[in-house]
């Protein structure tokens, strides 16, 4: 815990629900910050379709199974069942990483940054012609990890496995508290919650509001997301943490004070 909190006093938005975002919120507060929980993304699988149930039964038929996130490989294993994979695992993110080993499984593969480019380039010598690779994905996924191995050769099976939306329940609590004036640091973990909290901000003309605000991304294509609806972006952390991008948040508080 920092001795010299900080984040004393400033409100932090945290983009998760309460379930997601414990220990972000413990690190706010470690700090001294004020952590504001309003979800600006959530998580629902879709419907089990034949295509799904073909892919699950014909599961020893792939080579590779690629999970681009922890919440990738909860809804994959509730759809497994008492299943088994026997295919090697590759994840992108220690939290990814973390879920699979409480899955029991251990993973074959991992980067060593947490993002999809870096995931192509270092996973590229595993790839040959014909590698069946099967990639659960969410209906917001990018299809640059698919696209770019079939380049190379591999068979990739595509796999929507759950929807990714912004909650009703949220988008009134953030119209108020950005009106209000309340938020000192607004922080994103993916595209989609830069997407989803700059709509709020556009459908309510509230961007004067937020000018002011700190902005940290927990990686450059959320960055990018966020420049290019017109956000200065400040912290972007070289590892693409919340941990590291807290303490990016709190560096760059240090140096600008």
């Amino acid at each position: 815990m920092s001795q010299s909190l900080p984040l004393r006093g400033k409100s932090v938005l945290i983009p998760r629900g309460k379930n997601h975002s414990k220990s972000f919120a413990e690190l706010v507060r470690d700090y001294g910050g004020i952590p504001v929980e309003i979800p600006l993304i959530a998580f629902r699988p879709v419907s089990e379709t034949e295509a799904i149930r073909e892919i699950l039964r014909n599961l020893d038929t792939y080579d590779w199974i690629i999970f681009t996130s922890s919440v990738t490989v909860d809804i994959f294993f509730s759809f497994l069942g008492d299943g088994k994979i026997v295919s090697k695992i590759a994840v992108i993110g220690e939290k990814t990483e973390q879920t699979l080993n409480e899955k029991g499984y251990k993973a074959d593969f991992r980067p060593s940054e947490y993002v999809a480019e870096r995931f192509v380039n270092e996973f590229l010598p595993y790839v040959m012609k014909g590698l069946r690779i099967l990639l659960p994905k969410g209906s917001l996924a990018r299809d640059y990890i698919a696209s770019s191995l079939q380049e190379r050769g591999a068979y990739v099976e595509e796999v929507v496995i759950y929807e990714t939306y912004f909650p009703e329940t949220s988008r009134t609590q953030l119209v108020d508290i950005i009106q209000d004036g309340k938020l000192d640091i607004l922080t994103f973990t993916s595209s989609s919650t830069v997407s989803h909290f700059m709509k709020i901000v556009q459908e309510n003309n509230s961007f004067e509001k937020i000018k002011d605000c700190i902005v940290a991304c927990i990686g450059p294509v959320t960055a990018e997301k966020a420049s290019s609806l017109g956000l200065k972006v400040d912290v972007v952390p070289k590892i693409f943490t919340i941990e590291e991008m807290v303490k990016g948040i709190v560096k760059y508080i240090e140096i600008n004070n």
